[in-house]
């Protein structure tokens, strides 16, 4: 009775009226793939799959033309011929900054482009040029535009590292109208695909097609899991509602901070496998979905974008971390790399939080490494067996694997309930709840620390085989 019922109105919507069953609208873009407006996306990239299967058997050495052509009629139909020169105006701006060779221009070019759709009033300003108004409008317009940004970057970036000449327009063109990719990601590196879309001789490894058919069925399988999950727990509406979640124990407001960055993760596995699934089918090797949030115990590997996340390591944090190894340097490469993620983003208050937090937690990971790696530190290590030293890692792991799930449900929920959940797990349920719930992880961590070593030990004789066959 004392719930905030206009959250729960606002979050939940009529579903499954056959059962009864109410459905947890929270999450927009979810709503947005699989429910309003499934019919025009499975149409639209159908569509794609279909003409470029022909453009494969009939014209494979002109198959990104064709993918060129097909992404640029999609987007001016569905977007409309401003929105298209709004798009080809920033691609011959930035094309006209990797005619100078000069990194740093690419470079203050393109984050001043991409400011232009995250800073206001410049963002309103240029969609206001795009007439007409539905649902999906908004996000088709920033989406397409600030990906175009980042594919140009890429361009840039890539050009200007070309030893002899340049790349053409023409080349910019086809990589940054490729539709799987072009509203909704992810990023693809230059380099990568027009390596990939030039290549003539279009021949598939072994099993890849049963590969490509068992991770579609899989993605299938979990939308229906979700939209099933949707309808009998709302953890996306919950959180708004602290009135209720303070009434939780604390195991089941840990249990609701950690299932929502599991949604998440399947968000984004489900969402950018649906396009990579198409690109694959296309030949093309895309980024790879996001590490799973169980999986993850360390910042350096923590992303729920690999596309994003490869852009930013390859133009950005590698590029001036170089081999990470120096605290300045990695200082350095983290705010930086974090700063250019905030304006990606869009820069607020919670993203500046969120971005603070997470570039702390990269260089504190660092820190503590470097701390333990003196040398009375590292000599009490090398006395340790390899399982002791195991434990002793996984009990840090624990820690950091909430660090984590603290950090990043401010990106999902909100400050309010990130705060809740910090204090409710390390001051109001200290010690009972606190060592229990990191005992249980901590032994998680054990488990996914074995698992890794024997997934190197694999690799190392395979390698080791392969070397005695050569």
């Amino acid at each position: 009775d004392s719930m905030n019922r206009k959250a729960f109105r606002d979050g939940i919507k009529p579903g499954w009226h056959y059962f009864g069953r109410k459905m947890d609208v929270a999450d927009f873009e979810w709503v947005m793939w699989f429910t309003s407006f499934r019919n025009i996306i499975i149409f639209a990239l159908s569509g794609h799959v279909l003409f470029g299967k022909i453009c494969s058997m009939t014209v494979p050495q002109h198959r990104a033309v064709m993918y060129m052509i097909y992404g640029l009629l999609a987007v001016l139909g569905s977007m409309g011929l401003v929105y298209l020169m709004i798009i080809l105006s920033h691609c011959l701006l930035l094309y006209s900054v990797a005619l100078a060779k000069q990194k740093w221009l690419c470079y203050v070019a393109g984050l001043c482009c991409l400011a232009s759709f995250k800073v206001e009033p410049f963002g309103s300003w240029q969609s206001g040029f795009v007439t007409g108004a539905f649902d999906l409008q908004d996000v088709l317009f920033y989406g397409g535009c600030t990906f175009t940004i980042m594919r140009c970057m890429s361009f840039a970036l890539e050009s200007s590292e070309k030893e002899e000449g340049i790349y053409s327009i023409f080349d910019l063109l086809k990589y940054n109208f490729y539709l799987p990719f072009f509203f909704f990601g992810p990023v693809m590196t230059f380099d990568q695909f027009h390596a990939q879309v030039s290549t003539r001789e279009l021949r598939r490894k072994d099993d890849e097609m049963r590969s490509i058919r068992v991770n579609a069925l899989l993605h299938a399988g979990a939308v229906v899991a979700v939209d099933i999950f949707f309808h009998f727990f709302y953890i996306l509406t919950l959180p708004s509602d602290l009135k209720f979640v303070n009434r939780l124990s604390d195991w089941s407001l840990a249990g609701l901070a950690y299932s929502n960055l599991v949604y998440d993760w399947v968000k984004a596995a489900v969402m950018f496998g649906v396009t990579n699934t198409i690109a694959r089918l296309d030949h093309l090797d895309p980024p790879q979905p996001p590490k799973c949030i169980t999986m993850l115990y360390i910042f350096a590997e923590t992303h729920f974008d690999r596309g994003i996340n490869d852009w930013l390591c390859k133009y950005v944090y590698d590029h001036i971390g170089e081999n990470h190894d120096s605290v300045l340097k990695e200082l350095v490469a983290s705010t930086t790399t974090f700063a250019i993620t905030t304006l990606w983003l869009g820069p607020c208050q919670l993203v500046y939080i969120w971005s603070l937090v997470n570039c702390f937690g990269l260089n504190f990971e660092l820190w503590v490494q470097k701390f333990f790696q003196l040398g009375p530190f590292a000599r009490l290590e090398a006395k340790l067996s390899g399982a002791m030293s195991r434990r002793i890692r996984a009990a840090f792991g624990a820690v950091n694997f909430w660090a984590i799930v603290l950090y990043n449900i401010l990106a999902l929920n909100s400050l309010e309930f990130a705060l809740l959940v910090t204090k409710r797990l390390l001051v109001m349920g200290f010690p009972v709840s606190t060592l229990s719930i990191w005992f249980i992880t901590y032994c998680g961590v054990q488990l996914i620390k074995e698992r890794e070593r024997v997934l190197a030990l694999e690799e190392e004789e395979e390698k080791g085989d392969k070397a005695k066959v050569e």
